[in-house]
């Protein structure tokens, strides 16, 4: 469970303004420090299959948001991978 000042930091790397909490940017932000945090906690946590399946969920849901980006914003798109440090 990520913290509200690590929520707020996630959604300022990449708000499209003040108050964005919506866009697939900040949305896939958000999830990227969310999917970081739950992979450490796996490192130590092997047999917590629960914590695995939500992982899964959430990484299919960044991919597709990032795809829905792509087709609309490439431009925005690419600013976002770059920021969140993915790989297309």
């Amino acid at each position: 469970m990520i913290t509200a000042d690590t929520k707020a930091t996630a959604f300022s790397l990449a708000q499209t303004h003040k108050t964005d909490v919506g866009s697939p940017q900040a949305q896939a932000s958000v999830l990227t420090t969310r999917i970081k945090e739950i992979t450490k906690h796996l490192k130590v946590n092997k047999h917590d299959h629960m914590a695995r399946r939500g992982l899964i969920q959430m990484v299919a849901r960044r991919k597709k948001l990032l795809k829905y980006l792509e087709a609309k914003d490439f431009e925005a798109y690419k600013a976002t991978v770059a920021k969140l440090g993915l790989r297309k």
